[in-house]
């Protein structure tokens, strides 16, 4: 049997990479820092996929096993014979990450130098492949052929995982909820062995444009329902609340077409209109999924992040303003997110977003400059039309329901 290792028995690496790699027939060896949850899966060797939908589904993945990250020389041992390898640790899990992961390919090097490693990176990271390489490299040996010997295979995460509440935790420690949407997109070009023949699996020639779809069409579509959604009810608590509202659906609509017009100026030949508009109402299809319960704080929360330069909304305007293209759509949603203050289940906002609202009190043109990016001088004519939307906004809204 073939074998997988994943880092990070999180809910991506348990209802995506471990259930595509899993009902393919290859065992999956879980890697994480969470001892219970590594017990529990070496007792069972097996974990449920609940699917969110209509009907409700469930996939027992088998032949699975746990490693405590702790456990450094077993990883290092394993490492050694997989046949391919994942991440999905999140960025605070790097520091600890890249030292065992340098040591392990440099074993595997030393005892088989014909067997490459491929590293299927399923991270929310922005050229991640350059990030890996470069962060190993300064711990393998100078002049190791790190090029050669590692796949660094970038990934466009596009499956959605909620949130889980504490009572479904606690009933099974193993069990994730997901939706039915089950293709990983995934760089071609970075495997260095064959493409593993598993189902799910869509290999792309230019990453580069499918990582950017996912950020200009899911990630800002998200954005645009939290944002818009949370400015004409703070009230709603789910994706499917808002969009049930036809005219903010509509809204959300134009506002993705806005970003797909840009998407294809960029990449003329990658993308179609016909695809684009298909992915588009796939994407409200599935952002609408009440099953999922997927909440308007999850996807509009962590502000400093989500309205960054390179990020899904500031950086489709920054490739707009290259191609000359429309972005008035895009920057109201932008906007909008000043004045995002929704809560978690819990009644707490997320803790980074205390500080965002010290900042909004220091202005517009602050936020354009410290937390979009945009230069105060160059992108003067953007900075003076967000101000311009923002007392739009507040003309509109009674904005004293959302102070935190």
């Amino acid at each position: 049997m073939k074998k997988i290792m994943v880092f990070g028995a999180g809910k991506i690496g348990r209802s995506f990479i471990g259930q595509l790699f899993g009902v393919s027939d290859y065992e999956v060896i879980f890697v994480d820092i969470y001892k219970e949850l590594i017990d529990e899966l070496n007792k069972r060797k097996s974990y449920k996929v609940i699917i969110k939908s209509e009907i409700e589904q469930e996939i027992l993945v088998q032949n699975v096993r746990g490693i405590h990250l702790g456990d450094v020389q077993e990883i290092i041992e394993e490492l050694v014979s997989v046949d391919i390898a994942a991440v999905s640790v999140g960025q605070q899990g790097f520091e600890v990450l890249f030292p065992i992961l340098a040591q392990g390919i440099e074993r595997r090097w030393l005892e088989n130098k014909s067997f490459p490693l491929d590293l299927i990176l399923a991270e929310n990271l922005r050229n991640a492949s350059e990030f890996f390489e470069e962060n190993l490299r300064k711990l393998l040996p100078e002049n190791f052929p790190i090029k050669t010997f590692v796949g660094f295979v970038e990934t466009s995460i596009g499956k959605m995982v909620p949130i889980m509440r504490k009572e479904d935790l606690e009933k099974d420690i193993l069990q994730v909820f997901a939706e039915p949407y089950n293709t990983l997109i995934l760089d071609k070009k970075g495997f260095r062995n064959p493409i593993p023949d598993v189902r799910g699996l869509a290999p792309k020639d230019n990453m580069k444009a499918w990582v950017d779809r996912k950020s200009f069409i899911h990630n800002l579509g998200h954005a645009a329902v939290s944002y818009l959604g949370y400015l004409d009810n703070p009230a709603y608590e789910f994706l499917y609340e808002a969009l049930a509202k036809n005219e903010l659906r509509n809204e959300v609509r134009e506002t993705m077409l806005e970003a797909a017009d840009i998407l294809m100026a960029e990449y003329p030949d990658e993308f179609t209109i016909i695809d684009l508009t298909n992915h588009i109402d796939d994407l409200l299809f599935r952002f609408s999924n009440k099953y999922l319960g997927d909440t308007i704080f999850r996807v509009g929360c962590d502000l400093y992040r989500k309205l960054s330069l390179h990020d899904r909304l500031a950086g489709a305007i920054v490739v707009a303003r290259k191609h000359g293209k429309d972005y008035k759509l895009i920057i109201k949603s932008l906007v909008s997110g000043f004045y995002f203050r929704a809560m978690g289940s819990d009644g707490k906002p997320f803790e980074k977003d205390k500080a965002f609202v010290k900042d909004f009190e220091k202005g517009i043109e602050y936020l354009m400059v410290n937390v979009c990016g945009f230069n105060p001088i160059m992108d003067n004519d953007l900075i003076n039309e967000a101000y311009s939307i923002s007392k739009e906004v507040e003309n509109r809204y009674d904005l004293n329901r959302k102070i935190i």
